[in-house]
């Protein structure tokens, strides 16, 4: 599907890959949701400088899938996906997990779903905590205000004049409307309007990243990248094969400078000033190993000259991992189902036409109830945080002694929940109209890794989040999921449905029931993070506090992959962040 109104004008100049190499400032490798903001910015602050931005995929900008709202995720293994999965899993039943990434300009930001929030506070605070002077809450939180631009009134802390639009969505289904006062039965506090500024404990409807005049998905290449300066190139359908290094000797020792990049079609383009590597957090290991950079080990099984031993490349792979609870609605009770599953029928052709036609339409819905609560409010305080100490008390690494600093924290969420008014179930869609209750652990113990293939080093790499590799990560998913059963029973969210179609509340009873769900039918959150952490190098980092490689002088790593530990919150806020922070850092050194 086409979008067939006007596309928005850009002033970047999108170009080919010519036979000539090429000659510029700075490269930016990765055109997703970082990499588009950060070359947008850098553009803007540095005007005399030449800057190119390279992304893998298609610039896609008239795409439908990605531009309407209520078509959120309708790129999920397409051409516009890289379509990467785990090894299989044994936590979860030998299975491969899909790993979802955007394969379009804009990236994942093109492919999400369009959840706008941030983590607490003290989560953010830990950045800096853990050895990088200079990050913390107020960094981020005004980093990320500065990409926001927020439409409407509350008593939430967000910006009015970044290019990332978002609002309340006008568009909420009436069952939707049961959540607070069900969830609020049980004790929770209602935090509407007011959990975005370091405080999301609470049940609430959240905002989205929706441009309120035109009511199409905001992400990063249709909102930053018209801003641009004339001196950004864009290369799209151009993939990197590795960045070129070299070794050269100063006061201080041996050092390696990146002097541009070699493109898979073997054309060599160089970079003056710097290389920015914003693939993200599966593919940034990757292209740094490929160049050279990484464990040793790692490297010359796949044929690659170590350049520098770095032994925390593609390691503390974290994500979010999930679980739902579904429900047939009773008769009389609307869902958006039929306009995801009968995409043909009446009713959904109907309401994209008045979409296409710019009047209100059921096709700008989106998530939009949401609850960050902590353990302690799903009454299993002592025994989750008994559970954790017992699992990783003597554990050395710093993350782990920081996700139990957490557990301490009563401003840090421990789950979060998603009130859907459809189907988003593991067994198929069978007919009907639904809600769903999503269930998600923050902070799950489990780090993997992601590693090139030693058989195939350009290929696509190998991913091992160990997802529910250990007693805690089992313990909360069955917990959060025993609590989102409990509010589906709760009053007035009761009455609107008629059966608990998943798991079955006949079939999961027992804590081992609920076990053996879980390995069933977990799945990823789609929130891969901390495979290039910004920590310090003894700790496993791989970037310093100003995002350079350890042992290099001008390459730098800007995505979520520098993350140190999972936020409790969906992470496209924070990728727009950390541009805007990387961005002014470069500008004030240039």
């Amino acid at each position: 599907m086409r979008f067939s109104q006007v596309p928005v004008a850009l002033a970047v100049f999108f170009a080919g890959v010519s036979a000539q190499d090429e000659s510029y400032d700075y490269i930016i490798v990765g055109g997703g949701t970082a990499g588009t903001a950060l070359a947008t910015r850098l553009s803007r602050g540095l005007p005399k400088s030449k800057i190119l931005l390279i992304e893998a995929g298609p610039a896609a900008l008239d795409d439908l899938r990605i531009n309407v709202p209520g078509l959120r995720g309708s790129i999920l293994g397409s051409s516009l996906d890289w379509n990467f999965t785990t090894v299989p899993q044994p936590s979860l039943g030998g299975r491969s997990i899909d790993v979802n990434r955007g394969r379009v300009l804009g990236g994942s930001s093109a492919m999400n779903y369009l959840c706008y929030d941030r983590a607490s506070a003290p989560e953010y605070e830990s950045w800096g905590e853990l050895g990088s002077r200079g990050w913390g809450w107020k960094t981020m939180i005004d980093a990320m205000t500065k990409s926001e631009n927020f439409t409407g009134h509350d008593n939430d802390k967000h910006g009015f004049t970044g290019p990332i639009r978002n609002y309340y969505n006008r568009v909420i289904y009436p069952v939707l409307q049961s959540w607070q006062p069900a969830v609020s039965k049980l004790g929770v506090n209602v935090n509407d309007g007011n959990s975005m500024g370091g405080h999301p404990i609470g049940v609430m409807f959240q905002p989205t990243n929706i441009d309120a005049t035109k009511h199409t998905r905001s992400y990063s290449a249709n909102s930053y990248l018209p801003l641009a300066g004339g001196n950004l190139v864009v290369k799209t359908n151009t993939r990197v094969a590795k960045v070129n290094i070299i070794k050269y000797r100063d006061k201080g020792g041996s050092l390696f400078r990146a002097t541009g990049v070699t493109l898979t079609g073997g054309q060599i383009i160089t970079a003056k000033k710097e290389v920015i590597l914003s693939a993200g957090s599966v593919q940034s290991p990757g292209l740094l190993e490929v160049s050279g950079i990484g464990q040793a080990a790692v490297l010359k099984a796949a044929g690659i000259t170590p350049l520098i031993d770095l032994a925390g490349v593609g390691e503390n792979y974290q994500d979010h991992i999930r679980m739902s609870n579904t429900y047939q609605l009773r008769p009389g009770i609307d869902s958006f189902d039929n306009l995801i599953f009968d995409s043909a029928g009446a009713n959904a052709t109907g309401e994209m036409q008045k979409w296409l036609s710019g009047e209100r339409s059921l096709y700008e819905y989106t998530t939009a109830a949401y609850g960050f609560m902590n353990w302690q409010q799903l009454g299993v305080d002592a025994q989750m945080k008994s559970l954790a100490r017992n699992t990783f008390g003597s554990s050395a690494n710093v993350i782990d002694a920081k996700k139990l600093q957490f557990l301490d924290n009563p401003r840090v969420p421990s789950v979060e929940y998603i009130f859907e008014a459809n189907y988003v179930g593991a067994s198929g869609y069978t007919g009907g109209k639904f809600i769903t209750l999503i269930s998600t652990v923050m902070h799950p113990f489990s780090r993997g890794s992601v590693h090139i293939d030693p058989k195939d080093p350009f290929g696509k790499p190998v991913i091992d989040p160990k997802f529910l590799s250990n007693p805690y990560d089992q313990r909360a998913l069955i917990e959060a999921a025993k609590f989102a059963r409990r509010i589906a029973n709760m009053e007035p969210i009761k009455s609107a449905w008629e059966t608990e179609t998943e798991p079955g509340e006949a079939d999961v009873q027992s804590d081992k029931q609920w076990l053996a769900y879980a390995k069933k039918v977990a799945a990823s959150f789609y929130h891969p993070v901390g495979t290039c952490s910004m920590l310090p190098r003894k700790d496993g980092g791989v970037v310093d506090a100003d995002l350079h490689v350890y042992g290099t002088t001008n390459l730098r790593v800007v995505d979520n992959s520098i993350i140190p530990v999972i936020p409790s919150a969906h992470i496209q806020t924070a990728a727009y962040g950390i541009a805007e922070v990387a961005a002014a850092s470069i500008i004030s050194e240039a």
